[in-house]
């Protein structure tokens, strides 16, 4: 493929969404002739060694053979934008906190962004990226990979033939092991919750299926088990988000679940309008293996999985609503260095999309109700109310 039509990639964080789904689609792309050069930017040396391991070359920053592997390096993701061509983009997957810096960043030298969701944690956050996309005319989608899924896509397309009538209430459920708190996340589980790293999901979910905004909401947390392992971070947490058309959605969401689960992630949805109604168990996808080496498996095939690959025999291919969700980012890039030469042509071509995707003023969605959440869980349940333009307060 010409060099012109590829972009790229420059990916801020190594941790593990980086190494399971992230860097393996974006070398993907690579061997597709989507992608150009890779590069990878993290805190310390011995990630990017780690990662040298891994994938097929790339850069890395630090380099671990001059900066060492040990020392932080904080702001090392400046240079690694600065050094990243002008068709670049900038895949943003540090902890949620660390967003808004490296975003922010990224738009002031010029450069596309796909974010891992949420966006970033606090409204006025949001509102500045929103004022800062704008005035660069720069790309900003927040990877909201479940609006990727089939089911939720299904979902949506018979909401919007007016298949289930209005809506009327909705559950959602999405809770994961104590490992990834304990472990995983351990160095930032106190700043996030629950809720906040994987819950935003299903409130992005109802808003992508209905249209709805948020008018109010009340949550709950509870801090039990991880307390007593030395973290000052919520179990679970449970949100009611009652829309601006009156229906009201329960959210509930935990990761101290056992670690004996027959699967990562017990996560569902369903919805009930005055035509019909809607449910799905996105954990049982009536697939599993029991295997002497990894035991039993409730096999999920939608997500981001390896399969034999069609185009490379021999060698294996990444599948699934993750790998589309972080494709879609990459090919729109594409499309707009490719296709616009001014200011006014990229900011007319990113108009045709924020109706279909994830872009800053959607995204403001999903982090005004994390914002509301910790908010109303912090102060014990006290309702959160919104203003059309997502200002929240306590009620």
């Amino acid at each position: 493929m010409d060099a012109k039509n590829k972009v790229d990639v420059l990916v801020v964080g190594g941790g593990m969404i980086s190494q399971e789904v992230i860097l393996p689609t974006v070398f993907q792309e690579q061997k597709y002739g989507r992608v150009g050069n890779i590069s990878i930017s993290s805190l310390t040396g011995d990630i990017i060694e780690k990662l040298q391991g891994m994938f097929p070359p790339f850069t890395g920053y630090p380099n671990p053979k001059t900066d060492g592997t040990t020392k932080m390096y904080p702001d090392m993701f400046k240079q690694a934008i600065a050094n990243l061509p002008e068709n670049g983009v900038v895949i943003v997957a540090t902890p949620d906190h660390f967003h808004t810096p490296v975003i922010k960043a990224a738009i002031e030298a010029g450069k596309h962004v796909i974010v891992e969701k949420p966006l970033c944690l606090k409204v006025e956050e949001a509102n500045e990226i929103i004022k800062m996309a704008d005035e660069k005319g720069v790309y900003v989608l927040t990877d909201y990979h479940k609006r990727h899924d089939r089911s939720i896509r299904a979902c949506r397309h018979k909401f919007k033939q007016g298949l289930l009538g209005e809506m009327l209430h909705g559950h959602a459920w999405i809770e994961e092991p104590k490992y990834m708190a304990l472990d995983v996340f351990k160095d930032w589980c106190e700043k996030s919750s629950p809720f906040e790293y994987i819950g935003v999901h299903y409130a992005d979910a109802y808003y992508f299926i209905t249209g709805l905004k948020p008018k109010r909401l009340v949550a709950f947390g509870q801090k039990k088990y991880l307390p007593t392992q030395g973290k000052n971070a919520y179990d679970a947490v449970q949100a009611t988000i009652e829309w601006e058309d009156g229906s009201v959605q329960f959210v509930q969401t935990s990761w101290v679940n056992s670690e004996n689960n027959s699967a990562m992630t017990n996560q569902g949805m369903m919805m009930l309008g005055t035509m019909g109604e809607y449910w799905a168990d996105h954990k049982d996808r009536n697939t599993h293996f029991a295997t002497e080496e990894e035991g039993f498996d409730e096999f999920n095939p939608n997500f981001f999985k390896k399969y034999d690959s069609f185009d490379f025999p021999g060698e294996e291919e990444c599948v699934g609503y993750g790998y589309d969700s972080i494709v879609q980012g990459i090919n729109d890039v594409r499309t707009i260095v490719t296709t616009t030469n001014t200011l006014e042509e990229r900011k007319a071509l990113l108009a045709t999309m924020e109706d279909t995707r994830a872009l800053p003023r959607q995204a403001l969605i999903g982090v005004a109700i994390n914002n509301a959440v910790r908010m109303s869980a912090d102060a014990g349940g006290k309702f959160v109310t919104f203003t059309s333009d997502m200002a929240i307060s306590f009620e």
